[in-house]
């Protein structure tokens, strides 16, 4: 599931009616494996990567990704690779085969700490096995439901028209409110095992309630209908800062995106004076 949303017209993948030779598997106990969900979900997000415009590696969204993620690239159960989607939605989502794809939306709208929090929650739902079993859904739904694979030791080739199916259905996964809470919980632990302030996790469901409650709410309250309640998920968030004791009021920082500026540096320049000795 996407953090925040994804828009309908972002999310529409026609790949035509050509024969991709996809997943071969058996059908009994219909084993799929995160390899199998990852080569599928590889050609999905291949093809939305075709037809949205990505931010090119100097563009200042891209660099700014690069220089906030683009170290935490593997995990136990995953390689992970960004994009940036150059569109004034409000999203971020990650898929079974590891890759990530942020909303230049989003990036206008959450800082730095809040991003990774954003981030880590999609990430989480790849680590926890949801994005697989996601995918494993749609796959059912969409693969098997000729009468000849149904017959079969086999699944049949996804064709094309199954694909753009199953790819908008790995976008639009629901996940349950236990899966979405793990993920939650995920990014919080990811933050404190790496340094960041946790507090931002709260920050970013305040930033995503107020939205809702803003002009901009019909198209918040669609995006987040999947999701448990944004200022329930930031009280949360608080609740298990406060348990570490670590609990404080969020400042958000500047947003900058692009390269950070360089900080100048004065250098102190000492003079030493010359001792004369005076010989007697």
């Amino acid at each position: 599931m996407t953090f925040a949303g994804f828009s309908a017209a972002q999310a529409q993948i026609n790949l035509g009616e050509r024969a991709l030779g996809a997943v071969q598997k058996g059908i009994t106990g219909f084993t799929f494996s995160d390899a199998d969900a990852a080569a599928l979900s590889k050609a999905a997000v291949d093809k939305m990567d075709a037809e949205n415009k990505v931010a090119g590696p100097t563009d200042p969204y891209a660099i700014r990704l690069a220089r906030v993620f683009g170290k935490y690239t593997k995990g136990d159960n995953y390689t992970l690779n960004y994009k940036v989607y150059l569109t004034k939605d409000v999203n971020a989502f990650a898929t079974a085969d590891g890759s990530v794809r942020v909303f230049s939306g989003l990036m206008d709208i959450m800082d730095d700490n809040e991003l990774i929090a954003v981030i880590g929650h999609e990430i989480g739902h790849v680590n926890n096995h949801d994005s697989r079993d996601a995918m494993k859904a749609a796959y059912q739904k969409e693969a098997l439901i000729d009468a000849a694979a149904s017959q079969s030791n086999k699944v049949a080739a996804v064709t094309d028209s199954q694909l753009a199916k199953i790819g908008s259905a790995m976008i639009d996964s629901k996940y349950s409110r236990k899966q979405e809470s793990e993920a939650d919980l995920f990014a919080y632990e990811f933050m404190k095992k790496n340094g960041y302030d946790v507090n931002a996790e709260e920050s970013a469901f305040r930033t995503l309630a107020k939205m809702s409650q803003s002009e901009e709410s019909s198209f918040i309250d669609k995006m987040m209908s999947s999701h448990p309640d944004s200022n329930l998920r930031a009280d949360t968030a608080k609740a298990r800062a406060e348990k570490d004791g670590v609990y404080k009021t969020y400042t958000k920082k500047p947003i900058v995106n692009g390269a950070l500026p360089v900080k100048k540096t004065t250098t102190k320049t000492t003079t030493t004076k010359k001792k004369t000795t005076t010989k007697k």
